[in-house]
Order: structure tokens, then C-alpha cells, then sequence
């Protein structure tokens, strides 16, 4: 072991000091579990980790925020680690709509919005009326889930009944429109509401009818948050310190290469650090890290079946992206860029073009941290970031080869395109906003599919791990336990979707599966307040947790 960590032994060996890596880590902590964080880069934080130059911040994954409202999901799992986490505030402008004959703006208020269709839809109002309800209706129901994210996994057979009775409500405002999907699907289930293509327009890039109302449901929920200060990375920087106060060891640049496993336990861990390689050994192992590499590359080969194997192989994942992050010398609100999520549109084209890649054709996020928090960049500085979805096999992988180890070589080509797709995005925004960025630009920053794998390790770059869907669930492809008894899954991949919520909700669950076989009061305390059943003071008052001294500052 290196000389900073003298303890090769522990409870708990975490893979992956992503968001969900350190959240499981600081609850496994509070619970008196000593913890060792693998981190195969540098510094922590995976997605949210960010990079700094020349003064300003950046973010590298999160849009927005939602879930994180105290009463909320991801908001009761950060509470019940400490109460001195990062200061979130509601979004008031959350997503412009802009095509190229169209510009709608969604806010905390949807009426707004639901007033300016109207307005200029008229013949088509009791369709826009029925299609706000609806949205308002799902919103409703979606508040009851805050306390309805412990896995079933967890639960006895006596439970799991109950849960799914509770569950109903959530998921009965949604069952009618689950089946509206794909370029024929979308466009009839919206139909159910309103038929005129002009209106049609601003859902053209959607795969589903849900994607279409879901975010006026959180909109009425007052559901989009941002982070007053710091953006994303504070998450990570508040985590790392408390498992620090917790005890717990977080160790960088430490690649795992295999998990040695003797009758279906994981004996110990080999992860190899500055061309050395070192064992430890851990009672229980919860892996974040990419789902394909663990079951092919880090266990051995009879794990897993090759049928579960080829499953995994065949799993429908989120894209991954190309961002390009953007320092401009003049505040982004100079450029008529403010807090919300700009998408913008191409028209006439076919629905899977708006998601496939092609920089002339995907649609386009555009995002202005600075608008939203100013201590990310200089005085009088600003920051704008331009994403679309993207492939990791583009223009034949990028323009890259891949050496005897199977890592691509980014050579010129490989930074030619990627410069090439980033000045195509600029131009389009450009001409579509009517601006002039390109002569504020100081710097920018590229990072393509082949930036994301190389960071994270995730198959192609997948920003978000394995998509909801029939496919994915009939493949069982998200789990927490796996065959091997004291192996756990944790981040995106033991359950379907992704972001900052799905990610705090498997790292408490992962802790939560452990606790019921290690320590059963604690097992019932933890999931007594995932019910719902007791609130923060009653778990904290509890002998059985460590309480954190709150004293983390941004």
C-alpha cells in the first residue's frame, strides 16, 4: 500500500469516486462502516469533477438540478449526511424553446407558458389546457416518490406488496401515455391533446410523449434547482471532505484491475496505482463503475453467464456528448444567454436526427453557467456551454487508433475534427441567435465521446448509463446485488437513467443492502427513514449513527 494508507482492511471498498462513490461512502460512515474510496483518476468526482483555467470554472455534466428540494429524493438522502451541503436555489427561467420559426420560454410558472400557447394557438386551447393538467397531474403524483426510492431488493416479501401499492399512485397519472413513442408515437400521443404541426414543432426532437410533459410537471413543482455557488463540483468538494471527517480513505489515481472472488465472495481487491500494483481486502465491495467492464474485465469469466454477458453487450445506453465550454470576455447576458437551457432546433428534419450526432443537425443545449452563479468565472467575464448528443464511433471513432492496450491515440486528425465540430456549433448558434460570439471568445475546451470514456470508464462514453425501457427491463440489466454475495452495484448502472438523483438513490441503497446483512437495527433506522416513517433529528438522535460536525464551507 502506499504510505499515506497503512490500512489494507475495511468495511467497505467503494469503486469510483463519482457523486454516488462518495455519497455511499459518507452514509456507510455515519453508520460506523470504514470505507476506502478507488478512484482511477487524479481527483474525484467523476462527472461532476469540472476543470479551472485561467479563472474560470467549468462544468462538465449537470444542466440543471432536480429532486434536490429538502423534502424531496435526493434533497432527504444529502440532508441525512449533513445539513451544511451546497445551497441550492429555484430556477425561475428554466428552457427556451427555440426553433427557427418558433421562441417559447418555460418558467417556474408554466401558466406562462401555457397562457402564450393559447395566445397563439387558439383554435388549439382545449388541447393546451388538457395538456397542462396533465403535466400538473403527473407533478402531483411525483411528489410521493420522495419517499418511495428504497429498492425492492431490500425489502421482505411482506413489503414489497405494500410498496408497490404506493407506487401505483405515482405511476397510474403516467400509464396512459407510456406506450406514445419514436418518430410515429410521439407525434400521435400528442395528437391526444392538440394537432397542429406548428405546435407539434416544439416536441420534434423528443423520443417520447412523457419527455414532453414531464418537464412542465417538474416546472409546476418548482423542481429545477441550480446551485447558488460553486456549480457542480462543490457537491464532490463537500463529499470528499466529510468522508475525510468520517475517516474514510479516498484513494486517487487507483485503477482496479481485478476483484479476486472464492465461492462466490470477493476475497480481495487489485488495483494498480503508479505502475504498482496493491491488494486490500474488504468485507463488502460496491461498484460504481462501468457495469461491462466489471463484469468482463474485473471479475472472472464464470461470474456472469454469457447470456447475461451478451445482454449487457446489447443494452440500450444514454448518448454521450460533445460540450464545448466556452470563456467569453463579456457577461453571457450581454449575448441575450441567461439562466435557462436554450435548445435549439432544427426544422423539417426526422425526430432521430435531432439526437444523432451530426453537429449540422442535432439539436443544441446551450447553457450560461456564469448567468446563474458569477463566482465561476473573472469580474465582467462570462461562460457559455454548447452541448449535443454525440457517438463515440463518429467519423471513425473520432479520427483516433488505438495502441496494443486497446487506448485511443488522439493524434492531429483526432484534434482537428474535434475543433471542426466545435467551430460548426458555434456558427450555428451564431446564426440562429443572431449573435456575435465568436469575436468574445477568449478560449474554448472541447470534450468529446472519446474525452468522456477516457475520464470515466463508462461503455462509449454514455453520459447516463443504461436507458428506462422495455428492452433494458426485460433484460434485467439494472440490479444492485450480483452473484457475488458481497459485491454491490451502486451509481447509474443499478438502476435505469441517470443524474444526480439516480445516483444518490443507488448509493444509499447499495449502504442499505449492506446494512441488512451486517447490522440489522441500522438496517431498520436507515430504511425507516427512506420510508419515510421518522425524520433527520430522530435518525441523528440515534446511537447507532456517527454524527458529522457540519463544517464544511464553500
Amino acid at each position: 500500500m502506499p504510505e499515506q494508507f497503512n490500512q489494507t482492511d475495511y468495511d467497505i471498498a467503494i469503486i469510483g469516486a463519482g457523486i454516488s462513490g462518495l455519497t455511499a461512502a459518507a452514509i456507510a460512515g455515519k453508520f460506523g462502516l470504514k470505507c476506502c474510496i478507488l478512484e482511477k483518476e487524479p481527483k474525484a468526482g467523476g462527472y461532476l469533477a469540472g476543470f479551472s483555467k485561467d479563472g474560470f470554472h467549468f462544468d462538465t455534466a449537470i444542466h440543471w438540478l432536480n429532486q434536490c428540494n429538502k423534502d424531496e429524493m435526493a434533497g432527504r438522502i444529502f440532508n441525512m449526511i449533513g445539513t451544511d451541503g451546497p445551497k441550492i436555489k429555484t430556477m425561475k427561467k428554466i428552457h427556451r424553446f427555440k426553433g427557427e420559426t418558433y421562441d417559447y420560454l418555460l418558467t417556474n410558472n408554466p401558466d406562462e407558458l401555457k397562457e402564450k400557447l393559447i395566445s397563439d394557438f387558439p383554435h388549439e386551447e382545449k388541447g393546451i389546457r388538457k395538456f397542462f393538467y396533465a403535466a400538473k397531474k403527473i407533478g402531483k403524483g411525483s411528489l410521493k416518490y420522495a419517499n418511495l426510492f428504497r429498492t425492492e431488493e431490500s425489502m421482505s416479501a411482506f413489503e414489497k406488496p405494500l410498496f408497490k401499492l404506493k407506487l401505483l399512485k405515482f405511476v397510474l397519472p403516467l400509464i396512459k401515455y407510456v406506450f406514445y413513442n419514436g418518430e410515429k408515437g410521439v407525434p400521435k400521443g400528442l395528437n391526444k391533446f392538440f394537432k397542429d404541426k406548428d405546435l407539434h414543432k416544439l416536441y420534434s426532437s423528443e423520443k417520447d410523449l412523457l419527455s414532453c410533459l414531464f418537464p412542465i410537471a417538474w416546472a409546476y413543482n418548482n423542481g429545477y434547482q441550480i446551485i447558488e455557488k460553486g456549480g457542480a463540483r462543490v457537491f464532490i468538494q463537500w463529499l470528499t471532505h466529510i468522508n475525510k471527517k468520517l475517516r474514510n480513505d479516498l484513494i486517487l489515481n487507483a485503477e482496479v484491475k481485478k476483484l479476486e472472488v472464492n465461492n462466490k465472495i470477493c476475497e480481495s481487491i487489485i488495483y494498480q496505482q503508479k505502475g504498482k500494483e496493491y491488494k486490500i481486502k474488504s468485507k463488502y465491495v460496491v461498484s460504481t463503475n462501468d457495469i461491462e467492464t466489471l463484469y468482463t474485465k474485473m471479475l472472472q469469466a464464470d461470474v456472469a453467464s454469457p447470456k447475461f454477458k451478451s445482454k449487457l453487450n446489447d443494452a440500450i445506453l444514454y448518448s454521450s456528448a460533445v460540450t464545448v465550454s466556452i470563456a467569453i470576455d463579456c457577461p453571457a447576458e450581454d449575448l441575450g444567454i441567461n439562466q435557462e437551457l436554450i435548445s435549439l432546433t432544427k426544422e423539417g428534419i426526422k425526430r432521430d436526427d435531432h439526437n444523432g450526432g451530426d453537429p449540422l443537425l442535432s439539436d443544441i443545449s446551450i447553457i450560461a453557467p456564469s448567468a446563474r452563479d458569477k463566482s465561476l468565472t473573472p469580474e465582467g467575464k462570462g461562460l457559455i456551454t454548447l452541448l449535443i448528443p454525440a457517438y463515440i464511433d463518429y467519423n471513425d471513432y473520432w479520427q483516433t487508433e488505438k495502441d496494443e492496450n486497446g487506448k485511443f491515440i488522439r493524434g492531429k486528425k483526432y484534434k482537428e475534427l474535434k475543433n471542426k465540430v466545435a467551430e460548426t456549433l458555434i456558427q450555428r448558434v451564431e446564426k440562429e441567435l443572431s449573435i456575435d460570439l465568436k469575436n468574445h471568445i477568449l478560449f474554448y475546451d472541447v470534450s468529446t465521446p472519446i474525452t468522456y470514456y477516457r475520464y470515466t470508464g463508462n461503455k462509449n462514453g454514455t453520459m447516463m448509463g443504461a436507458r428506462p425501457g422495455k428492452e433494458n427491463m426485460q433484460a434485467g440489466i439494472a440490479h444492485h446485488q450480483t452473484p457475488v454475495k458481497n459485491l454491490i452495484l451502486g451509481g447509474h448502472w443499478a438502476e435505469l437513467g441517470g443524474g444526480v438523483p439516480i445516483c444518490a438513490k443507488t448509493a444509499i441503497n447499495s449502504i442499505l443492502l449492506i446494512l441488512k446483512k451486517e447490522n440489522k437495527e441500522s438496517f431498520k433506522l436507515l430504511a425507516n427513514y427512506m420510508d419515510g416513517e421518522m425524520g433527520i433529528e430522530e435518525l441523528n438522535s440515534s446511537s447507532l449513527v456517527t454524527n458529522y460536525d457540519n463544517s464544511w464551507t464553500n
